[in-house]
């Protein structure tokens, strides 16, 4: 038995849409680039269209053997992780995670200035499930917003100085 921990970095964050287009346009809003116009390790790409991917990469994400989609990757910034968007063709998506639900419901982005990134993102049409609150103890503003497909996003902007000493938590 082998006691070490495997070592891991940050990869990427999937989110599976219904339109890509439109979710690329919205991303953009919040800062991100494209890097890759596909996944090609998946076998996929948004410039040639909906394709097919291979069977072993189907089966390894427990998807139909079938499964036919178009993807690329986008970043914030230059570094990771890295923001795969899949739309897949012929199936049938279920509904978002919301905040109450298991598992991972959002993705999280720090700004430095939330009150002007939501004006900003509220007057492009970004859906907001509230203005930004000042949060326990003013720790921290946040603001939860949602892409096109419900799909949420916490904006965060963190108040270190006003956060207890890991000390004091014992």
């Amino acid at each position: 038995m082998n006691d070490q921990v495997p070592q891991f970095a940050w990869g990427h964050i999937n989110i599976n849409v219904s339109n890509l287009e439109r979710s690329v346009a919205f991303y953009e809003k919040l800062g991100f680039e494209g890097y890759r116009p596909g996944i090609p390790y998946l076998g996929l790409d948004s410039e040639a269209g909906v394709a097919e991917m291979p069977e072993a990469c189907a089966r390894a994400l427990g998807l139909a053997a079938t499964a036919r989609a178009r993807a690329c990757i986008m970043q914030l910034g230059r570094g990771f992780p890295k923001l795969d968007l899949i739309e897949f063709a012929d199936q049938t998506p279920a509904e978002p995670l919301s905040n109450a639900d298991l598992g991972i419901v959002r993705l999280c982005l720090a700004a430095s200035d939330l009150r002007e990134a939501y004006l900003r993102l509220r007057e492009q049409g970004v859906a907001f499930i509230s203005e930004p609150q000042l949060c326990q103890d003013g720790m921290a503003d946040i603001a939860i917003c949602m892409d096109p497909d419900g799909t949420l996003i916490e904006l965060i902007q963190p108040h270190p100085d006003k956060w207890p000493s890991p000390a004091s938590r014992e």
